[in-house]
């Protein structure tokens, strides 16, 4: 813990690519194809609902299914994650992902891919995706240098940004020049070759501490412990939680923003879907580009919640598609930036033998507040309008920065 308080007043250490790194540039293909493969089972899912039901109820079930582990079961994997060589952990995760959906297309071929079969697919992909993330979290510092892991989270950014558009637009396009078998065994081969490639990720070890044998739930308690004592963690996770009540919320709201403030059609929706992607897609590239300077970065999250929040408040001039187009722009940028920025912090600030745990409730966090937001904000939006409801949430994200902008980051041993 005293290395992360030396970086905290270090400013000699500058920017370093995780590509110079050779474990980050032998993962990165493979956590290229697994991102790919994973949008890939997601979009076919929830189309196969839409073809078997013709229901948005059964679609959002489908989705929610694929939901629910992650709240149940993340913090448990991310004491998994602390157990294990994370490595072996993502070797598991994405075999069993490519299994889930090479299942999907046998039971497509034979005739069986009815309701309820594709319930229990979702809720099985859910519970690996559940297991992926904290594991994943947890295998990125042990890739890259101290300097070097700001780069390799924007970079993870914009692999999963880029993967969330080309990812469904590639599964329309396997459904339509094949079918819906081929389209599952065409994403459970690209998730074959992701864990091919991980196999040449080597040297990720590390020794086994006294801690990591204390009873799961004593380690879970540990972990929240741990969480609690730390301050500047507890900042971070105040700032994703703002984040993702504000910026992650609006993007969750896209179609309703498009039909409601626009009274547009499909296009207009396309048109703010491509300009969210385009914008997160920089906002990962601004934070590929930083150092871990820990207070570079924690005011490079509080400029952006300020940039989200105020974009937000102006949602009552959101009249004209082009104006509309940049402000979701940029604040799918800003959010982007922040949730890859609060992911460095806490992965900086951290101890090695909590990260699992603590990136598994990071992780819970960021997931699970704009599913709560989006629920929150599109009820006060249909009542009181969208401008109302936006700047609602962005006048708390304001407070946090005021509350914050004060508090330098102040790290130590605890």
């Amino acid at each position: 813990m005293a290395t992360a308080t030396t970086e905290l007043d270090s400013d000699k250490a500058g920017h370093r690519s995780a590509f110079r790194e050779p474990r980050f540039r032998r993962y990165f293909p493979s956590t290229c194809l697994s991102t790919l493969g994973t949008w890939i089972i997601r979009f076919l899912f929830g189309w196969a609902a839409w073809e078997l039901a013709g229901s948005a109820f059964w679609v959002g079930t489908i989705a929610g299914l694929m939901l629910v582990p992650t709240f149940l079961l993340t913090p448990v994997f991310g004491i998994t994650a602390d157990r294990i060589n994370p490595r072996n952990g993502l070797l598991v995760t994405i075999s069993l992902a490519g299994l889930l959906s090479a299942l999907a297309a046998i039971t497509a071929t034979l005739g069986l891919l009815e309701l309820p079969a594709l319930a229990v697919l979702a809720l099985a992909f859910g519970a690996v995706t559940s297991a992926h993330t904290p594991i994943r979290l947890a295998f990125l510092p042990r890739l890259v240098e101290r300097e070097a892991l700001p780069s390799a989270i924007g970079y993870s950014a914009i692999i999963f940004n880029t993967s969330r558009i080309i990812g469904p637009a590639l599964g329309a396009w396997l459904l339509v020049v094949s079918s819906v078998p081929a389209a599952f065994a065409t994403a459970a081969l690209i998730c074959i070759g992701a864990v091919l490639l991980l196999t040449r990720v080597k040297g990720t070890e590390r020794e086994e501490s006294t801690e990591e044998r204390a009873p799961f739930i004593a380690q879970l308690r540990a972990g929240l412990g741990y969480l609690r004592r730390d301050t500047m963690l507890r900042q971070v996770f105040l700032l994703t939680l703002a984040s993702g009540m504000l910026g992650r919320t609006v993007i969750e709201l896209l179609p309703a923003v498009s039909g409601k403030l626009l009274a547009g059609d499909s296009a207009t929706l396309a048109t703010l879907t491509a300009a969210a992607g385009t914008g997160s897609i920089l906002g990962g590239l601004l934070l590929s580009r930083q150092s871990g300077h820990l207070r570079r970065l924690y005011h490079i999250v509080l400029l952006g919640l300020s940039l989200s929040a105020m974009t937000a408040m102006s949602a009552g001039l959101w009249r004209e598609l082009w104006i509309t187009t940049l402000a979701i722009g940029l604040i799918a940028g800003c959010t982007t930036t922040i949730g890859t920025g609060c992911q460095a912090l806490t992965q900086l600030i951290v101890d090695e033998n909590y990260r699992g745990r603590v990136m598994s409730l990071w992780a819970v966090v960021a997931m699970g507040t704009p599913a709560v937001g989006a629920v929150l904000v599109g009820t006060v939006a249909d009542v009181a309008g969208f401008p109302l409801a936006f700047a609602g949430t962005a006048f708390f994200a304001l407070v946090v920065v005021l509350r914050l902008r004060s508090r330098a980051p102040d790290h130590s041993a605890s």
